[in-house]
């Protein structure tokens, strides 16, 4: 079969893939997108599961980039649907003519670097072969789905699901009786939805977490207007912000005010909802031990007075560890759904699950019947598309082996020493952040370096084992400045890898925060790419 070539290969066509290929097409190169999936969306085409939307106010989760998008789609809810977001990226596909360089049900199994003709050969599941100049991950931070090691799994006689492969004609749970074990983001969304459904419902919770409850309120005509009206003006604040998100920066410290202060900040930030909580009430919830307990004891108050069972309401409480220790989700009736007489919470942190049988799941000497599994058991978030295929650079070494060996390296998350003309868009390393807005300066900032590279004769950019040490240095104490490293361990944080059983305990992003990432990307750009130029062949100055 015979080899395809291209100047530029993207795999994924998610949020990442779509902005890569159109701002690689602007600087004239051949580019192709490879998917697995059946459609386009990344993440949004595989998650289906009842109740999955964005965590983010749809404001600042989408595009800046293109005038026709930004002008003709129309958001109908403040935080979008899954299925919105999916029409969403279709329209912006269409719109802007990129479905043509788009090959979709062609899974990625290897992609080797050849050093002599310095090209990347990517072998697809189906035999054939492509080779490129420049090879990007757009694969996503959260596609590797994680089943929980749990004896029995293969003998439950009933349905089973995972968020993450739901199927996409929808399940029908009315009057079933249903088990759902993982309780982060998307577990949290489940519930309230499944619970409308179930004739009985199961909560299994390890590790309770702090949601920053909101509604939902739909977006009008005048919204849309403001929107278009000042959509560079949000971008750039978002793009601003530690978290990326379009917020007023809080200016005080929780210990400078006031207890009736601090409370009445903390109701006015919970009652506006969602991450405005976590981003506008006092400037140090993520870096003060003794701000983030504050907000943590808050949010138990909130739960108490929500919860009217008050042994549900006490299991519901987080007290291993303060606020922050985990990714705060979004919450849309999450604690006011256990008010339900069907919903049931089960603590499996005292007595843990011991098994699954053929009719349900064991907790201590309890079997729970049950038709139907739900497992929102999480991902091996960050890392684990990049190692679950064979990326190997030079010397026939894997990426996965690199990182085994020596741990996570890369410049600025976006190159790895050993890995020419490979990038990473939201790769390890970068920040941690309402995604779509590293995902578009990542983009815009891959086209000005390939570009200079291509303009300059320079045959690749590399990140040379310097900058990874620096970066690796950089994101390690910029980790545990926060109250993410010490409270994360506690609560065996995904940001930290401690939920995947085995796997190396570092930072899997960047805590200092989106704008101060997003300088240091300028420093290197404005360096001439210096920290990217390793191994380069004996040749003349390059020009700025």
């Amino acid at each position: 079969m015979t080899d395809q070539s291209y100047d530029a290969i993207v795999i994924g066509a998610g949020f990442s893939g779509l902005a890569v290929l159109h701002h690689l097409r602007e600087i004239g190169l051949d580019t192709l997108v490879l998917d697995a999936a059946d459609g386009i969306g990344g993440t949004w085409w595989t998650n289906r599961y009842p109740g999955v939307r964005t965590d983010s106010e749809y404001s600042y989760y989408s595009f800046s980039f293109s005038k026709e998008v930004r002008e003709e789609w129309v958001w109908t809810e403040r935080y979008p649907a899954g299925a919105e977001v999916l029409r969403y990226l279709n329209f912006v596909a269409d719109r802007l003519d990129l479905r043509k360089d788009i090959q979709l049900g062609a899974r990625v199994e290897r992609a080797a670097y050849d050093e002599d003709t310095n090209r990347w050969t990517l072998t697809l599941a189906d035999g054939r072969t492509f080779t490129t100049k420049y090879l990007v991950s757009g694969m996503g931070v959260l596609s590797q789905a994680v089943f929980p090691d749990i004896a029995g799994i293969a003998d439950f006689a009933g349905q089973k699901y995972h968020s993450s492969m739901w199927p996409h004609e929808g399940v029908d749970l009315t009057g079933k009786r249903v088990g759902l074990i993982g309780l982060g983001a998307s577990g949290i969304q489940i519930v309230p939805e499944v619970a409308k459904q179930a004739g009985e419902f199961f909560v299994f919770q390890r590790t309770p977490n702090y949601i920053v409850e909101t509604t939902n309120d739909p977006v009008t005509a005048d919204d849309m207007q403001h929107l278009r009206d000042h959509y560079d003006e949000i971008y750039a604040a978002a793009a601003a912000h530690p978290f990326g998100v379009y917020m007023e920066p809080a200016e005080h410290s929780a210990l400078e005010v006031s207890p009736e202060e601090r409370r009445r900040i903390f109701e006015s930030k919970w009652n506006e909802g969602g991450f405005h909580f976590a981003n506008e009430c006092f400037n140090d919830l993520a870096t003060n031990h003794e701000s983030s307990e504050l907000a943590a004891e808050f949010i138990r108050s909130k739960i108490r007075e929500t919860v009217t069972d008050q042994r549900t309401a006490e299991l519901l409480c987080p007290k291993t560890y303060s606020f922050n220790g985990k990714r705060v989700p979004t919450g849309h009736n999450y604690y006011g759904t256990f008010n339900l007489p069907t919903v049931h919470l089960i603590d499996t942190a005292s007595e843990p699950i011991s098994r699954i049988t053929e009719k349900g799941i064991v907790v201590g000497d309890v079997e729970y019947e049950l038709d139907v599994i739900i497992f929102a058991t999480g991902f091996d978030a960050m890392t684990g598309t990049l190692t679950a295929i064979d990326i190997v650079g030079r010397d026939g070494t894997t990426l996965r082996d690199k990182w085994r060996e020596g741990g996570l390296k890369s410049n600025l998350g976006i190159s790895v020493h050993g890995f020419p003309n490979f990038f990473m868009s939201l790769g390890p390393q970068t920040p941690y952040s309402n995604l779509p807005v590293p995902i578009q300066l990542g983009a815009q900032w891959l086209q000005r370096a390939i570009d200079w590279a291509e303009r300059n004769g320079v045959p690749f950019l590399e990140a040379t084992p310097e900058s990874e040490d620096w970066w690796a240095q950089e994101t390690e104490r910029a980790g545990r400045s926060t109250v993410m490293y010490s409270e994360g361990k506690k609560a065996k944080a995904w940001f930290l890898g401690e939920n995947i059983p085995g796997k190396p305990e570092e930072f899997q992003v960047y805590m200092g925060g989106g704008q101060v990432y997003q300088e240091f990307c300028r420093q290197a750009e404005s360096d001439g790419y210096a920290s990217f130029l390793a191994n380069q062949p004996a040749r003349a100055e390059v020009g700025a």
